[in-house]
C-alpha cells in the first residue's frame, strides 16, 4: 500500500504541472490580446479616415466639431485626425504613364517601388514579388505591409508604369526607365 506522503507528493506534482500549463496559456492569451488590441486601434483609425474620405466635401470642411476629428492614436491616446486625409491628397494619386512623364509626378512610395524594380531589371534579375520588395525596403514581411505594397504595385500596373508578367510578380513596363524621365 502506498504511503500517504507519497500520494500527496504525486498530487502536488500534478498540481504544479497544471499551474505551469495554465500560466503558459495565460501568457499566450495576453500576447494575443495585445495584438488584437493593436489591430482594433488600427481598424478604428482606418474606419475614421474612410469616413472622412467618403463624407461630402462641405461636411468634411465645416460640419465636424473637434470631438469628431479625433481618433485613437497608436499609443491608445486620442490624436488629431488630419482634416485632409492621406488618401485624398493629390500627391498620392498615380497619373497614367505617358512618354516623357517624370517619376517626380509620383509620390515617394511609388518612386521607391519603381526604383527597386528598375534596378532589378537592369541587373537582369527579372520580376519581383511584393514580399521581396518589402524585404528589400527593410520592412517587416507581414501580410499588412505586403498587401499595401501589392495595392501600390497593382495601381502602377493599372496606370501603365509597371507590368505584371505573372500573377504577383512585377517589373517596369516597356518604355518606363530611370527616374529622370518617363522613357
Amino acid at each position: 500500500m502506498p504511503s500517504v506522503v507519497g500520494l500527496l507528493e504525486q498530487r502536488e506534482l500534478v498540481a504544479r504541472r497544471r499551474v505551469d500549463d495554465l500560466r503558459e496559456e495565460a501568457d499566450r492569451v495576453q500576447a494575443e490580446l495585445a495584438v488584437a488590441e493593436r489591430d482594433w486601434k488600427e481598424w478604428a483609425i482606418a474606419r475614421s479616415r474612410v469616413g472622412e474620405v467618403l463624407a461630402p466635401a462641405d461636411e468634411t470642411r465645416h460640419g465636424h466639431d473637434q470631438a469628431d476629428r479625433t481618433a485613437p492614436a497608436a499609443d491608445g491616446q486620442a490624436g488629431e485626425v488630419s482634416p485632409t486625409p492621406e488618401a485624398a491628397k493629390t500627391k498620392s494619386q498615380v497619373p497614367v504613364w505617358r512618354d516623357g512623364l517624370a517619376w517626380s509626378a509620383l509620390s515617394v512610395d511609388y518612386q521607391r517601388i519603381l526604383t527597386a524594380l528598375t534596378d532589378r531589371s537592369l541587373l537582369g534579375q527579372g520580376p519581383m514579388t511584393c514580399q521581396e520588395m518589402a524585404a528589400s525596403f527593410g520592412m517587416d514581411v507581414v501580410p499588412a505591409r505586403v498587401e499595401a505594397l501589392r495595392s501600390k504595385a497593382k495601381r502602377l500596373v493599372a496606370r501603365g508604369w509597371l507590368a505584371e508578367p505573372a500573377p504577383g510578380r512585377f517589373t517596369p513596363a516597356r518604355g518606363v526607365s530611370g527616374p529622370g524621365g518617363g522613357s
